[in-house]
C-alpha cells in the first residue's frame, strides 16, 4: 500500500497517475478537498480508499491507521505532499502546524513502519539564491527563506537533518512546477494556466516589470518543471531505495517569463501581446529574480529521462488538457 497526502493536488495526482502508469492502484490518498474543485482531479485516477486529512491525522495520532489498510497492511511508502504551498500566506501558527509538526508526526509513523518516506521540500527555501540553489546537507544551516512558506518547509529539512535521519528519507525541492490538474490553486496557479485565461479573455498578457537593472521586463528567470515530469522523478525514488537526502527536482535551466508567455501564444496560435505592469509593492522586496535548480544529485542517483522542454510541456498543457478540459488520466 502506498499512501499520498495532497494526492488531489497538482503534484500528488500527477504522482498517482504516475504510479496508475507503472500498473500501481494499492493507493491510499489524503487531502482536504474543502470548496475546490479537487475532486475532478481524483476522477480519472485508480486508488483503493480516501481519507479526508483530519480523519487521517486522527488515526495517525490514535495508532489505528492499519485498520483502514486492506488486511491491516504496513504501508510501503508515504508520499507526503500535502502542505499550504501559499507563499504568501501570513498565518505562521498555521503554516508551522501544518507544514512542519504535521510532517515530523508523518515522517516519525513512516520510520516506525518501516515504509520510504518521501517529502516535499520547497526551492523556496533558498531564499534569493545568495547561497545558491545546491542541493547539498552542508549549506542547509545557511539558507534564508524569503517568506514564512519556505522557512517551515526549512523547519523539517533543519529537523530531520539534526534527528539523523535525512539520510534515510528524501526531500524533493522542486522549483515552479506547472501542468494539469493546478485549476483550484488560485493566485498559486502557474503562469501558463493564467497566461491561457488572460489571453483567452482580452488576447493580451501581463507580466510584472523588472526593479533591478540586471534584468529587463519579463526578463526575471525561472527553473520551470513540467509536472509529468517533477512526478517521475519522485517516483523514481520509491524505485531507487538507497538514495537518500534532498534533491532539487527542477528543469535544470532557466527560462525568462517572456520566453514561456511566447510559447503559450505559440500553443495558442495567438499573436504575442504582452503588456507589463507594476509589481505590488508587498512583494517588490521578497520577489525572486532567478531560480535555478542544480541536477547533478538527482542525475547522480539514477534518475536519467531527459526533460520536457518548456515549448513541448507547454503545448502538451494547453491542448491536451486545457483546451479540451480534461485531467490527468482522463
Amino acid at each position: 500500500m502506498i499512501i499520498v497526502t495532497g494526492g488531489a493536488g497538482l503534484i500528488g495526482s500527477a504522482i498517482v497517475h504516475h504510479l496508475n502508469q507503472l500498473g500501481r492502484d494499492d493507493i491510499l490518498i489524503v487531502d482536504h478537498l474543502g470548496r475546490t474543485d479537487k475532486w475532478r482531479n481524483l476522477s480519472p485516477l485508480r486508488f483503493r480508499d480516501y481519507l479526508e486529512k483530519d480523519v487521517f491525522e486522527r488515526l495517525l495520532d490514535e495508532g489505528k491507521l492499519a485498520e483502514r489498510l486492506p488486511g491491516g497492511e504496513k504501508p510501503e511508502a508515504v508520499f507526503h505532499l500535502g502542505a499550504c504551498s501559499a507563499t504568501t500566506e501570513a498565518d505562521a501558527t498555521y503554516l508551522i502546524n501544518n507544514n512542519f509538526e504535521y510532517t515530523r508526526k508523518l515522517a516519525l509513523a513512516a520510520l516506525a513502519a518501516d515504509a520510504r518516506f518521501i517529502y516535499a521540500s520547497s526551492a523556496a527555501t533558498y531564499g534569493d539564491g545568495e547561497h545558491g540553489f545546491v542541493d547539498d546537507h552542508s549549506g542547509l544551516a545557511e539558507l534564508r527563506p524569503m517568506n514564512m512558506y519556505g522557512y517551515s518547509k526549512q523547519l523539517f529539512d533543519l529537523w530531520a537533518q539534526r534527528r539523523g535521519i535525512l539520510d534515510t528519507i528524501v526531500g524533493i525541492k522542486y522549483f515552479n512546477v506547472y501542468g494539469p490538474n493546478e485549476q483550484h490553486k488560485g493566485e498559486m496557479r502557474s503562469l501558463v494556466l493564467k497566461a491561457y485565461e488572460q489571453i483567452c479573455s482580452t488576447g493580451t498578457l501581463r507580466l510584472f516589470k523588472s526593479y533591478r537593472p540586471e534584468y529587463g521586463d519579463g526578463e526575471q528567470l525561472r527553473d520551470f518543471i513540467y509536472v509529468k515530469d517533477a512526478a517521475a522523478m519522485t517516483v523514481h525514488f520509491l524505485q531507487n531505495r538507497s538514495a537518500g537526502g534532498i534533491f532539487n527536482v527542477g528543469g535544470g535551466t532557466t527560462v525568462s517569463w517572456n520566453r514561456l508567455a511566447r510559447a503559450v501564444f505559440g500553443a495558442m496560435q495567438k499573436p504575442v501581446s504582452i503588456a507589463y505592469i507594476d509589481m505590488p509593492e508587498s512583494i517588490r522586496a521578497t520577489y525572486q529574480y532567478i531560480t535555478c535548480a542544480e541536477t547533478a544529485k538527482i542525475r547522480g542517483a539514477g534518475y536519467m529521462q531527459s526533460v520536457t522542454s518548456v515549448e513541448d510541456a507547454v503545448t502538451d498543457y494547453i491542448r491536451n488538457y486545457l483546451v479540451t478540459g480534461k485531467r490527468l488520466g482522463d
